[in-house]
């Protein structure tokens, strides 16, 4: 795909990890790129407008990649983007920003782009560093060995941007005008028989005939393709020419990437006394010597958890004034409009419908913002490559990626900011484990339902003091362990794939760039917003539908003629109360409730837990709202009230025996520990997998494992004698 003729000129911003690319783009773009989606896919790309000398052109962020070799289709994005393989459009040039201070492992990158026949230019990235480390690096004698433009920059203070700027204009005016003097060149003619072999497989659209490019591009397929890649759109005829050239090599003892990596590397060493000067050995660095304690197994994996209860404590202490600020706000504004319009269902949909819908939206915003932030913190600073490390061993044992630690971690809090933190692994597989078992971890939504139902099963003044710290403890305890089970368990099966290996670079420490930071958590907090809160507002609508139609027009007009003839206002709210409990019963989510109740009496439950396990899945603390409801109290009751503990305590079956016994009251946690009740996290997981298969899997697959899980608690402990 090419540009139309009066589309502005594509320019693709490649690089590896860690280069201070997203950096260097900010400065280009100002901070006025536009998110959207790589053709086909739903992996996030931004596009900026930039002003090159008079020339407008469009400036795309590649993904950070070490090498255009891929096994996933989220690696494969940046072969497309910078070769413009179908259906990407081909750029007419590709800025390649590589850090100075890692120059020669940088250069593995460029000198693939440059076999494309791609026009480049180099961004000579953190000059400063470079000075720093007592290195010394000739860009212009790096600029004549390539023979590409070479830009020296400093993205962290703005250095060379404007200088940048200029070649890029300079360079799409003389596209023809520079050589590139790298060529792959095999020095082993077998190896050029297997490359040659590969290359007449590719298809024709890929090369469009140019011998150069065609064989780029099938050393990239060499590298890319083997029996355990998630690689799309591949001819069949392209992956039996790889497998057969791999096949025909390890017949004859040899490696074919060993022998492809190193043609490059082996130029790279031999040109690199032209350009480089290496700084002499001083001993460690400051680097080196914080390693030693960040890096140790047991001192850094205690310096890992002071950190990131830190970040848990923010995610619950220091959100929560911005939470509350966002829940009487909205509160507000709804009590204005419901004191303005005449009652009726048009006033409730627009209060509870949309007014709660928007607000339960927005209420996660402080959360969502504060994790981003302490990730890119991480990020910026070269802290979080050092997490992954310390903890991929252990994840690994469970299947999961060493950065699936802290999206778990942050469940704890919520699981909305969790599943969009996973953003940070790579390989799709193991992002969609990572969502798939951190709704399983008891998020503070769950506070409110675990302190009521311990509340009532053991009041302060029990005999046993210390049960109700004990027992919250134990759920915490019981879902990080069943968390972990399950990924184990789909890692497996469902989710099976082979244990990639953690391949990442340990930048230098650095001062973080806080205007990257704050626009990327401004960024993801209003795709966030755009896109999931449409999904979650129309959800929060639906639900009001349920639990408030049928209208009840005759219980309506029984109770309001029973308040005119009340006495006290303590009558008209106890009235009010009992007509809100009538109307819950007879509404399509009181029915549902009774329709479902056959299916809960297994698990100790009658059809009043089951109306509000509905509404819980508008969000998991509404259960106590909803419960309140239901018995006949009012709807401001919440779980620090012993009215509701009491009437808990007090429900009845219909043979005379205690509902809330301490096994019912077990199992009961136990579901809502498990059940995937939160329509919040449906709608971010469909929003970050791109459809509802995911969504749906992670929907039956929890609420399947809550009921068995209940089930075996609650018939468990009645074979047991237990009440």
């Amino acid at each position: 795909m090419t540009a139309s003729a009066t589309a502005a000129p594509l320019v693709a911003l490649a690089g590896n990890p860690n280069t201070g690319k997203s950096t260097i783009f900010n400065r280009l773009t100002g901070g006025s790129a536009k998110v959207g989606n790589y053709p086909g896919v739903t992996v996030e790309r931004e596009i900026g407008k930039v002003d090159c000398g008079g020339h407008s052109v469009r400036l795309m962020d590649v993904p950070g990649a070490y090498s255009l070799a891929a096994r996933s289709s989220e690696e494969q994005i940046a072969l497309g983007a910078v070769a413009g393989l179908p259906p990407h459009e081909r750029p007419d040039l590709v800025v390649v920003v590589v850090d100075g201070t890692q120059l020669t492992r940088n250069l593995y990158l460029a000198l693939q782009i440059l076999e494309l026949g791609v026009p480049i230019v180099v961004a000579l990235n953190m000059v400063d560093l470079i000075e720093a480390s007592g290195a010394r690096v000739d860009a212009e004698a790096l600029e004549e060995t390539l023979g590409v433009p070479v830009v020296p920059v400093c993205g962290s203070q703005g250095l060379g941007i404007e200088d940048l700027r200029r070649r890029l204009g300079e360079t799409l005016e003389n596209t023809g005008a520079a050589s590139a003097t790298w060529k792959w060149k095999p020095t082993d003619a077998t190896l050029l028989e297997d490359v040659r072999t590969v290359a007449a497989a590719v298809p024709h659209e890929w090369h469009a005939g140019d011998d150069e490019r065609r064989d780029a591009l099938a050393l990239w397929a060499m590298l890319s393709i083997d029996e355990s890649d998630e690689l799309e759109g591949l001819p069949e005829g392209l992956r039996s020419a790889v497998r057969q050239a791999h096949e025909r090599a390890r017949d004859a003892g040899r490696d074919l990437d060993e022998e492809i990596i190193r043609t490059r590397y082996d130029w790279i060493d031999a040109a690199a006394s032209d350009f480089l000067v290496e700084p002499e050995t001083a001993g460690p660095t400051a680097t080196d010597r914080i390693d030693r304690v960040l890096l140790n197994p047991l001192v850094g994996f205690g310096v890992f958890l002071l950190l990131m209860g830190l970040v848990f404590q923010s995610l619950f202490a220091w959100a929560d004034p911005a939470i509350g600020l966002i829940e009487t706000s909205f509160g507000a504004v709804g009590e204005f409009v419901a004191g303005v319009l005449p009652e009726g269902w048009v006033t409730g949909l627009i209060v509870d419908g949309v007014i709660n819908g928007v607000g339960s939206v927005v209420v996660f915003l402080p959360q969502i913002l504060l994790l981003f932030f302490f990730i890119g913190l991480m990020e910026d600073t070269g802290y979080m490559a050092r997490v992954a490390f310390l903890m991929d061993r252990t994840m690994k044992s469970l299947g999961l990626h060493g950065r699936a630690f802290v999206p778990m971690l942050s469940g704890f809090a919520c699981a909305i900011p969790a599943i969009l933190a996973t953003r940070t692994i790579e390989r799709k597989r193991d992002r969609l484990l990572t969502m798939m078992v951190v709704p399983l971890m008891s998020c503070s939504a769950r506070l409110p339902v675990y302190g009521l139902l311990i509340a009532a099963l053991y009041p302060p003044d029990a005999d046993a003091p210390f049960a109700q710290g004990m027992l919250m403890v134990a759920m915490y305890v019981f879902s990080t362990i069943v968390a972990l089970t399950c990924a184990a368990v789909l890692g497996r099966t469902v989710l099976k794939g082979p244990r990639v290996p953690l391949i990442l670079e340990m930048p230098p420490y650095r001062l973080p760039h806080w205007f990257s930071i704050l626009r990327m958590m401004w960024m993801r907090s209003s795709l966030f917003l755009r896109e999931a809160g449409t999904v979650i507002m129309a959800c929060t609508i639906a639900m009001w539908f349920l639990l408030s139609f049928p209208r009840g027009e005759e219980i309506q007009a029984r109770y309001e003629a029973r308040r005119e003839a009340a006495a006290t206002e303590v009558q008209v709210e106890e009235l009010n109360s009992q007509e809100a409990a009538e109307l819950l019963n007879q509404s399509y989510g009181g029915r549902m409730g009774r329709a479902i109740e056959p299916a809960l009496r297994p698990l100790g439950f009658d059809w009043k837990i089951g109306v509000g396990i509905i509404g819980a899945f508008a969000a998991r603390e509404v259960f106590v709202s909803t419960m309140a409801v239901v018995y006949g109290l009012d709807a401001e009751t919440d779980e620090n009230s012993d009215t509701l503990r009491e009437q808990i305590r007090a429900q009845e079956r219909p043979d005379g025996s205690p509902l809330y016994t301490p096994l019912t009251c077990f199992s009961l946690m136990v579901f809502f520990a498990l059940a995937c009740q939160c329509m919040s996290t449906l709608a971010v997981v469909k929003r970050e997998t791109g459809g509802w298969g995911w969504p749906t899997f992670l929907f039956v697959y929890m609420t399947t494992l809550a009921w068995v899980t209940s089930f075996v608690v609650y018939q468990g402990g009645k074979l047991l004698g237990f009440e």
